[in-house]
């Protein structure tokens, strides 16, 4: 049966997580593959940030690539629905997003590569997630619902878009606004400068030593998430988190924190029908990065900055 999907003729689109819950499933193994790719050819670079994907103009791509002299990029293109694969010296493959397993996708994706001369042995099982099906068995995860598919992207080109924004009024280090295909969440990250006590771990397959990595410096965060709620959720929290930050007031008066979550959440259908979404995003954004400021001791003279300070010279 076809999934059934909604949206409104706004910016921000309706799509209740119900409604795709097959699709998202499926392109979050989807993801995992390609940001493998990512990860076996791209160097560490902080925190992880040399895996993720990107929103694009067409969807989610990995960026360049580096290849012996060259590069490639791989793309989720969510107009036509096909991951199309470019090299640096014109080769190109496409493979069809359609509804299929993932061991397929999986076949496919290794073979185009193959095609254009990119080696690429990756983890072949997913990460933070349970049960973790090894890609080339996963038979369970067919479902893709090209509507879906494209709503969601237009979720992450809103949410990219606002939190590109909120990303521009900090002049300490900060990550670019990117999609961690472990948890297929939009995310970014500031940081205080101070390191921070080692991570526990203890997500589901995956490595202690990754989130000892990812959780090395003090840090606020936040991002988008299509689960957590109706229509999927934005959240923020701290590591390690301060006294007093659950506690912070935030806004708007929908938000609230999670504490079996351990952050505050923000549910995506109150920013989509709020008269202003933007501001409804910023002021949830800003408030809860406040939260961890403040309680965290920040010096925020230092680290944040006006982005419009350059305005009168231009």
């Amino acid at each position: 049966m076809t999934e059934q999907t909604t949206h409104t003729h706004g910016a921000w689109p309706q799509l209740r997580v119900a409604d795709w819950a097959g699709t998202r499933d499926t392109l979050h193994m989807w993801t995992q593959i390609v940001g493998k790719v990512r990860l076996a050819h791209a160097p560490l670079i902080n925190h992880w940030w040399q895996v993720t994907l990107y929103v694009s103009p067409r969807g989610l791509t990995t960026s360049a690539i580096p290849y012996g002299s060259g590069t490639f990029d791989i793309e989720f293109d969510f107009i036509d629905h096909q991951l199309c694969i470019r090299t640096s010296d014109g080769a190109v493959r496409r493979v069809a997003l359609e509804p299929k397993p993932v061991a397929r996708f999986y076949v496919e994706t290794m073979r185009a590569l193959d095609e254009v001369g990119i080696e690429a042995r990756i983890q072949a099982h997913p990460n933070e997630v349970e049960p973790a099906i090894p890609f080339a068995e996963d038979h369970r995860h067919a479902s893709y619902d090209s509507t879906a598919a494209r709503l969601f992207w237009h979720q992450l080109l809103q949410a990219h878009r606002v939190m590109d924004v909120f990303r521009s009024r900090f002049t300490g280090k900060v990550s670019p606004v990117h999609y961690f295909w472990g948890a297929m969440d939009l995310a970014c990250t500031r940081f205080s400068g101070r390191p921070a006590p080692q991570h526990p771990g203890g997500a589901p397959n995956c490595g202690d030593w990754v989130m000892v990595e990812g959780y090395s410096r003090e840090l606020s965060s936040c991002g988008f998430w299509p689960g957590g709620g109706e229509e999927g959720a934005f959240y923020a929290y701290a590591y390690p988190e301060p006294d007093g930050f659950a506690e912070y007031p935030v806004t708007p008066g929908d938000a609230f924190y999670s504490r079996e979550n351990g952050q505050f959440l923000l549910p995506y259908e109150v920013v989509r029908t709020a008269s202003d979404p933007d501001a409804t995003l910023i002021a949830f954004l800003q408030t809860t990065y406040e939260a961890a400021a403040e309680r965290g001791g920040w010096d925020r003279a230092m680290l944040e900055c006006d982005p419009h300070r350059l305005q009168g010279f231009q």
